[in-house]
């Protein structure tokens, strides 16, 4: 059954609603975000999947370059792919890097064999490198020629990519690389397998 929608919430409330396979995208104003949003034509630089499993809060699945959050699945600070609080996580986005952010749900059914398929692509990703921006631009433009680009980096949308794929809601014959944080947007045409779609951007207000 479809979520309701509302235009905007407070972190507090999309806290509370965010299930497994929601998005949570953000878009800032630094050098490195502008640089992903031209070289990519894409309104935002960053995208994140919630994981919501059982008796455990919130978390956030997603790559960056901060190590400022401990990762819930190896207990270490790390680089590159990691698994964070979702509300840790939103705050340090929003508050530190000084990023807008949006909750996207994902309107399907989460099964439980798609569960287990998100917590196999963590334990296979987690810790994996987040690339320069160089790399990441030419990781993306050689997805956008249908190319899979080496497994030992990979960029917050490859992130989520994989993951969709996994749960069997992406193509799998698609590389990963082929996304960028914008594909996820709802300006973006992106087409979901098992009747499953992505409702309207939600503005979350992050308290200072």
């Amino acid at each position: 059954m479809s979520r309701p929608l509302r235009p905007e919430l407070s972190l507090e409330e999309a806290y509370d609603l965010t299930r497994t396979g929601d998005l949570w995208l953000f878009r800032g104003t630094s050098g490195a975000d502008q640089a992903i949003r031209l070289l990519t034509n894409a309104p935002v630089n960053h995208v994140a999947m919630a994981v919501v499993l059982d008796d455990l809060p919130p978390l956030l699945w997603h790559a960056e370059l901060g190590r400022g959050l401990r990762d819930v699945w190896t207990g270490q600070h790390q680089r590159g792919v990691q698994l964070h609080d979702l509300r840790e996580a939103v705050t340090q986005w929003s508050g530190r890097y000084e990023q807008d952010t949006w909750l996207r749900q994902l309107d399907a059914p989460v099964t439980t064999a798609m569960e287990d398929a998100v917590l196999r692509t963590i334990a296979r990703l987690d810790g994996t490198p987040f690339p320069s921006t160089a790399a990441l631009v030419g990781r993306w433009a050689r997805g956008r020629l249908r190319r899979a680009a080496p497994p030992e980096l990979t960029y917050c949308a490859e992130v989520v990519a994989a993951t969709y794929t996994a749960m069997g809601l992406l193509d799998p014959d698609r590389p990963t690389n082929y996304y960028d944080p914008g594909t996820f947007w709802s300006g973006d045409d992106l087409a979901l397998r098992r009747g499953a779609r992505l409702g309207e951007e939600i503005h979350v207000r992050v308290a200072g």
